[in-house]
C-alpha cells in the first residue's frame, strides 16, 4: 500500500460530509491532529438537513445500511455507534408496488421473505430466493475486505485468489441475468437489480458483482435514525469534536499553497492553515480544481444518471405506504434506456417515496408528515442540461404528482404545505459533476483499480475521499472510503472488526 510521504501530524480534512467525518475520526484516532473544514454552516454534506415549517428535511440518502460501517469511525476513536446514534431496524425494508397492481413487502428476515414471495410469486420463486440469498451472502464475502475495504495501487492488485471466487460466483456476468437464474417473476428481479441504478449502470448492462448493493438491504437490513439521516453526521460530527477534531463550520477553501509536490497550507477566505497532509472529499472537479491538476485518463469519465428530489411536508398520508416504498412503472428496460443512453426523462417513472414521519413522527409538527420522492433523471452530460432545468424543473414537479397520485396517493397536490423540488440546478449550483449526486458510473473500467485513485499523481501529501474515488457510491463506501484515506496517511492497516452475518 502506497501512503503519503513525509510528515503527517497535522491534516487538514476539506468537507465534513460522510467522508470527510469518517475519515477525521480515523486519523484521531491514529493520533493525528485534525482540523476539519466545511464550507456549510453545520457538517453533513449530501447528508444535509433543511428545517422549513416545523419539517426537518433530510436532504441527501434516505436509506441506510450495513451498521457495521457506520461504527467503524466511531470505534476508531473508541466510542460505540448506539452511545451516539439511535438506529430502528425497519420492518419491512421496503414495499415494492407494481403498474399491475400487485404488492410486496420486501422483508431481510430470511423466513418472512421467503413466505412473503411464496405468496406474491410461487413455491418455485421462494426455493429461488433462498438461493438467491446464499449467493448473495457469498457474493458479499468474496467482495468487501478483497475489492471494496481495499486499497488498488494498480490493475495487479485484482490478482488473487478471491478474484477466481468471484468469478466462480458468475460475478463477471450481467445482473439481470444471473439473478434470473434464481427468480423466475420479472417484478421479483426487479427488487433485486434496481440497486444498479445507484451504480449507474442498467441491470441488464451492469456486472453480477454489483448484486452486492441488494445484499446491503435486502439481506442485512434497512434502517432509520430518530432524528433522521442528517443525525448520522451530527453524531459523527460531535465524536470528532469530543476527540480533538477542530471543527470549522462556513469556511470554505480557496486554494492550496503548493512548495513543490507537497501541500503546504489550506487557505479559507480568512485564514491560511499549515498543513503536513490534505484530504480533500468534495466532488472530483472541485478537488481537482483545487489541486490543480487531474489525472490523465483514456477515455472522459462516465457519470451515473442524478436525480429529482420532492420533499413534500402534507397534512396527511397514505397509510399503505412503508418507510420506503418503491412504486415501480410498468416499463423497466426502457426506463433504463431513457436514463443511461437517449437521456429522456422516464415516460412511466419508477419512483422510491420516503416517509420517515411513519417511523420518527417528531420529524414533523403535530398531525402532519413528510414524503420524499426520489426521481432518477439523466444527468445534465445525457440530457437536458442545466439551463433547461430551470424551465423545465416545475413542469416534472407536476407531472410527478399526478403519477403519484394516479398511483399511491391520490390528493396529494392538495394536502401538501410545505415543499422543496431539488432538479440538476442544484446539484450543479453544489458543485456535483453533471448536475447528479451520485458521481462516477461504476462500468467495469471506473470500478476497482480503475476508478478515480484516492492518491493524486504529483501530490505527494493529498488524498481523496468520497464518493467519486474508491470503493464508490453510497453511504457505506463512502465511510469506507475515509477509512481507506486515513490509512493513506498514517500507512496503518486498520483493523476490520467482524462482521456479523444475517441468519440464513
Amino acid at each position: 500500500m502506497k501512503t503519503v510521504a513525509g510528515p503527517t501530524d497535522h491534516v487538514v480534512v476539506v468537507g465534513a460530509g460522510l467522508a470527510g467525518l469518517a475519515t477525521a475520526l480515523h486519523l484521531l484516532g491514529a493520533g493525528r491532529r485534525v482540523t476539519l473544514l466545511e464550507r456549510e454552516a453545520e457538517p453533513g454534506g449530501r447528508a444535509g438537513l433543511l428545517t422549513r415549517g416545523g419539517y426537518r428535511i433530510d436532504t441527501g440518502p434516505t436509506v441506510l445500511t450495513m451498521p457495521d460501517l457506520m461504527a467503524e469511525p466511531f470505534a476508531a476513536v473508541g466510542e460505540d455507534l448506539a452511545d451516539r446514534l439511535d438506529l430502528v431496524p425497519l420492518h419491512p425494508a421496503y414495499r415494492a408496488r407494481f403498474a399491475d397492481g400487485s404488492a410486496l413487502d420486501v422483508h431481510t428476515c430470511a423466513e418472512t421473505m421467503e413466505a412473503e414471495v411464496h405468496r406474491f410469486a410461487s413455491a418455485r420463486d421462494a426455493l429461488g430466493y433462498r438461493r438467491l440469498r446464499a449467493w448473495l451472502q457469498a457474493l458479499y464475502r468474496v467482495q468487501m475486505n478483497r475489492f471494496i475495504d481495499a486499497h488498488f495501487d494498480s490493475p495487479f492488485g485484482l490478482l488473487h485468489p478471491d478474484l477466481a471466487r468471484l468469478a466462480a460466483l458468475g460475478g463477471f456476468g450481467r445482473l439481470d441475468a444471473r439473478i434470473g437464474r434464481f427468480l423466475s417473476d420479472e417484478r421479483l428481479r426487479r427488487v433485486f437489480s434496481f440497486q444498479s441504478l445507484y451504480a449507474g449502470v442498467p441491470p441488464a448492462r451492469a456486472l453480477a458483482a454489483y448484486a452486492v448493493i441488494a445484499y446491503m438491504d435486502t439481506v442485512a437490513g434497512v434502517y432509520f435514525p430518530r432524528g433522521g439521516v442528517h443525525a448520522l453526521p451530527r453524531a459523527l460530527a460531535a465524536a470528532a469534536v469530543d476527540a480533538g477534531a477542530d471543527l470549522r463550520c462556513a469556511s470554505p477553501v480557496t486554494r492550496l499553497e503548493r512548495r513543490g509536490e507537497r501541500i503546504t497550507a489550506v487557505h479559507t477566505a480568512d485564514e491560511r492553515i499549515p498543513c503536513d497532509a490534505v484530504v480533500l472529499t468534495p466532488d472530483l472537479p472541485i478537488s481537482y480544481r483545487l489541486l490543480g491538476r487531474a489525472p490523465r485518463r483514456p477515455r472522459p469519465l462516465r457519470h451515473a444518471p442524478s436525480a429529482v428530489l420532492l420533499h413534500l411536508g402534507t397534512d396527511r398520508t397514505w397509510p399503505d405506504l412503508g418507510h420506503h416504498t418503491l412504486s415501480f412503472g410498468a416499463a423497466w428496460h426502457r426506463t433504463f434506456d431513457e436514463l443511461t443512453r437517449t437521456g429522456r426523462l422516464m415516460t412511466d417513472p419508477s419512483l422510491l417515496i420516503t416517509r420517515p414521519t411513519g417511523t420518527d413522527p417528531d420529524l414533523a409538527p403535530p398531525g402532519r408528515h413528510l414524503h420524499t420522492v426520489l426521481a432518477p433523471c439523466p444527468n445534465t452530460d445525457t440530457g437536458p442540461g442545466v439551463r433547461e432545468w430551470r424551465t423545465l424543473g416545475p413542469a416534472y414537479r407536476d407531472s410527478l404528482l399526478r403519477v403519484l397520485e394516479r398511483r399511491q396517493m391520490p390528493g396529494l397536490a392538495a394536502a401538501i404545505e410545505q415543499e422543496c423540488l431539488v432538479t440538476p440546478v442544484d446539484w450543479a449550483a453544489a458543485g456535483h459533476a453533471a448536475g447528479g449526486p451520485f458521481a462516477v458510473a461504476h462500468t467495469f473500467a471506473q470500478t476497482g483499480p480503475f476508478r478515480p485513485r484516492n492518491l493524486v499523481r504529483g501530490t505527494t501529501n493529498a488524498v481523496l475521499a468520497g464518493c467519486g474515488t474508491a470503493p464508490g457510491v453510497g453511504v457505506p463506501t463512502v465511510l469506507v472510503s475515509g477509512k481507506l484515506a486515513a490509512a493513506r496517511i498514517t500507512g496503518a492497516h486498520l483493523p476490520r472488526p467482524a462482521r456479523k452475518a444475517p441468519r440464513t
